[in-house]
């Protein structure tokens, strides 16, 4: 699938076929994970640098003795101070108490579930728990069920990998974005992962290179 995407997005824009060049044929694999594994993480990641993200990560799930959160019905009762304590904000250790009350009710919709459902329908229900977004909600869409045609057009990396791609001057609105990405269908989310490997390779002439 991941051949037929990139021929796709190829044969749709120019920017597609040079970021194939560069990056090869990237592949978009489902994970194993809970909706509340996932979304735990995705909490604790938000608006964070990967290294800081993971350090903290690592300093909540050690909280309880492990490599991931703990049961839902154990951080469902947990003390804010105690998992400020590895680094979190406030409103995302509430956010993280929130996610495990609601998985705890069940109130979260079980993988099996999530996988039965569209994307919208998936986005509503988990941006009924505090601290999930529209943007949270498209990345456990994208990364851990692996649809193939999630288009997160607020995400600035996207966005700024698209003005790279293309060689615009600005990145465009997310609502812009919106409207270029309507010619990536069905492979949005292969489209996305081109456009964050952009924003991440370092332009000419910051690197002095022609």
């Amino acid at each position: 699938m991941s051949k037929e995407a990139a021929d796709s997005l190829a044969r749709a824009h120019p920017a597609f076929s040079t970021l194939i060049e560069q990056h090869g044929v990237l592949t978009l694999e489902a994970k194993s994970d809970t909706p509340y594994e996932a979304l735990s993480r995705h909490i604790v990641y938000q608006q964070l640098s990967g290294k800081a993200a993971a350090t903290i990560y690592g300093r909540f799930a050690a909280l309880y003795g492990g490599e991931g959160p703990p049961p839902p019905a154990i951080l469902a009762k947990a003390d804010i101070e105690h998992l400020r304590s590895a680094g979190l904000s406030r409103n995302k250790a509430l956010a993280l108490i929130d996610l495990a009350r609601k998985t705890d009710a069940g109130e979260v919709p079980e993988r099996r579930l999530c996988e039965s459902m569209d994307g919208d329908e998936v986005i509503q229900r988990l941006t009924a728990v505090r601290g999930i977004g529209e943007w949270t909600a498209q990345m456990f869409l994208l990364f851990t069920l692996a649809r193939p045609d999630i288009w997160p057009t607020g995400d600035l990396g996207v966005r700024q990998g698209w003005r790279k791609a293309a060689g615009l001057e600005d990145a465009p609105s997310p609502k812009q974005l919106g409207e270029i990405g309507e010619a990536f269908s069905p492979w949005r989310s292969y489209a996305a992962l081109y456009l964050w490997r952009a924003a991440d390779t370092p332009d000419p002439a910051a690197t002095g290179k022609a």
